[in-house]
């Protein structure tokens, strides 16, 4: 099964083409510009390079969410129309997931870490289980940094961008408990979004072309200002 997995959830964007679970070419741009500028050149320079075309894929996967709101718009946006023009499935990988999904060998509990700014995570925990599978322990969750540690008890490697920003704070909290993945892990890989994508496949797990979208987690700004002027004219509202 040939497939192409693409992640704009962050500043970073990945795309790779596997046959099967072999990855037969990966980009990845950690260069902080819109992913929109990047992702279909770099999906054609792919395809000229491997000598494939769309109506060769498959599969086509992305990540989903947690991350960026107009990052995941663009990935989202863009899988959607490359599956309608194809027709082929579509599966949507949770960003957290594959971003776990890097220290799948470690041995111990993954915690996935995504910052999500104004001083909140993104984040989850994750067991490692046989065939390089993962189990979630709980929610995946929006949250303060301070909330989510002291529910932690036992070994955990920290993987992401979040916890690279508060490494400190981590050690500190748990200064016997923490440990940090390498340098190169703390990325989203598009290869990890596609390998997680066909075990998604194999369970059923595709999506609905005209009603999947992605999952923030949260509000966005936009809307966390709608709400607040929806709470403020409520009283004047209900007097008028």
């Amino acid at each position: 099964m040939m497939t192409l997995a693409l992640d704009t959830s962050s500043k970073t964007v990945g795309i790779a083409l596997l046959d099967g679970e072999e990855i037969l070419a990966e980009t990845f741009f950690n260069l902080n510009v819109n992913s929109s500028l990047l992702l279909l050149p770099a999906i054609e320079d792919m395809f000229r390079i491997t000598n494939v075309s769309a109506e060769h894929i498959d599969l086509w996967a992305c990540t989903v969410g947690p991350g960026s709101f107009t990052g995941l718009r663009i990935g989202v946006g863009t899988v959607k129309g490359l599956a309608l023009a194809t027709g082929r499935p579509v599966v949507g990988v949770s960003t957290l997931e594959a971003l776990a999904f890097n220290g799948v060998d470690a041995g111990m509990m993954i915690c996935p870490m995504m910052d999500a700014q104004k001083n909140q995570i993104y984040t989850a925990l994750y067991f490692p289980g046989s065939g390089y599978s993962l189990k979630r322990i709980g929610d995946e969750r929006s949250t303060d940094l301070q909330t989510f540690l002291v529910s932690i008890d036992e070994n955990v490697l920290f993987i992401g961008d979040g916890a690279l920003k508060h490494r400190d704070r981590i050690s500190e909290f748990l200064p016997s408990q923490s440990c940090f993945a390498a340098p190169h892990l703390h990325a989203v890989r598009a290869s990890s979004v596609g390998l997680l994508g066909l075990k998604y496949h194999e369970r059923g797990e595709t999506l609905d072309l005209l009603t999947f979208t992605p999952r923030y987690l949260r509000l966005s700004e936009a809307e966390l200002k709608l709400a607040q002027q929806n709470i403020q004219a409520g009283p004047e509202s209900e007097n008028g």
